[in-house]
């Protein structure tokens, strides 16, 4: 299953440690069929846990910890007078005991995730493949709430991505050493721009416009501003493709240039439900229509090389330019969440 690593704008847990989340994930998925594999041959049921309820408590738990420190530091210094030598013992001591607080985060969260992918045997499968459809749709949620969400913040999923069958299809049906970008919004001079597909694979990166409208549709294009649709008798002109596609390779290539990333970019024209006729020359393009779609995708799966360093380096330094819209799990007070500067000043004022 290849790894969804940015969905749209939405909060990733790849962005906080892009080192942990794949070998974790590849790790648990293989765990927990083994462990579903297991009770479905004994004939039991995997327990159903609250994934909600399982990480508000763990949050509410660090929250509270923090904000019991920091009362504790207004309480401790609201009665004694510091010296402006101290500032800066107080100041590494403050530092300390907040790096603890984030070591003490980063534990809870690594346990947190080891439990929170539960699958459940909803019914009884009568053969291992009715099993592992089972169980890849549940881990197909799981890559969801991974992709939108972290300890300490969510992101609003659209539902339409749940329904998403080419989603599924890279989620479900590619190698684990793939890392997927499924129409990430990229930050470029400041403005907002949305791409389209990316894949990273362990030797390239593919950028893939998708072309997919009426079924059947024909689709007739050239160089100019715009292609025509055939669908029956009726024509219709439709955006050129490789307009977008080609701005995703400009951006991917500024950010690979910058960051020395060496690694071959692919651009795809994908469309599964319909047919690309393209009489001109197709430079450093490949149009992937329903003929084509088929075997296009099974030379896609055949490759399972293991994830290497430079597609690594490539996913991180293209999370490191995309946008993120979410919210905290939690409202906090500002006035609970104080600074070491803070601390200092209010016991001088």
């Amino acid at each position: 299953m290849a790894q969804l690593v940015k969905l749209q704008d939405y909060v990733s847990r790849y962005q906080n440690d892009l080192k942990r989340y794949p070998t974790q994930f590849v790790r648990l998925k293989k765990i927990q069929w083994e462990r579903m594999k297991k009770d479905w041959a004994s004939g039991e049921e995997i327990p159903q846990w609250d994934h909600e309820e399982l990480e508000e408590k763990t949050h509410k738990s660090f929250l509270q910890r923090i904000l019991s420190f920091n009362r504790k530091k207004k309480e401790d210094h609201a009665e004694e007078d510091m010296d402006i030598g101290d500032k800066e013992d107080f100041l590494d001591q403050i530092s300390e005991e907040l790096s603890k607080q984030q070591q003490d985060e980063e534990e809870i969260q690594e346990e947190s995730n080891a439990f929170m992918f539960q699958p459940t045997i909803f019914y009884y499968p009568q053969t291992i493949e009715e099993l592992k459809k089972m169980y890849v749709d549940q881990l197909f949620q799981f890559q969801i709430k991974w992709a939108s969400s972290t300890l300490r913040e969510k992101s609003y999923v659209d539902s339409k991505y749940y329904r998403d069958s080419l989603l599924r299809a890279f989620t479900q049906r590619l190698p684990d050493s793939y890392l997927l970008f499924y129409y990430p919004i990229f930050q470029v001079k400041k403005a907002p721009v949305e791409m389209g597909i990316l894949l990273l694979t362990p030797t390239d990166c593919f950028c893939i416009q998708v072309l997919e409208e009426e079924f059947q549709a024909v689709f007739v294009g050239d160089s100019s501003r715009f292609w025509e649709k055939k669908v029956g008798k009726i024509d219709k002109k439709v955006l050129n493709p490789l307009i977008g596609l080609n701005r995703m390779e400009s951006i991917v290539k500024q950010i690979f240039k910058k960051n020395t990333v060496d690694l071959p970019i692919r651009k795809v024209v994908l469309s599964r439900n319909g047919y690309i006729d393209y009489p001109g020359s197709s430079y450093s393009v490949e149009f992937v229509d329903k003929r084509k779609y088929s075997d296009w995708f099974a030379r896609l799966k055949k490759n399972h090389s293991p994830m290497k360093l430079m597609q690594f380096k490539a996913a991180q330094y293209l999370l490191n330019n995309v946008q993120t819209t979410s919210y905290h799990r939690l409202d906090l007070n500002d006035d609970d969440l104080i600074s070491p500067e803070q601390v200092i000043e209010e016991k001088h004022s």
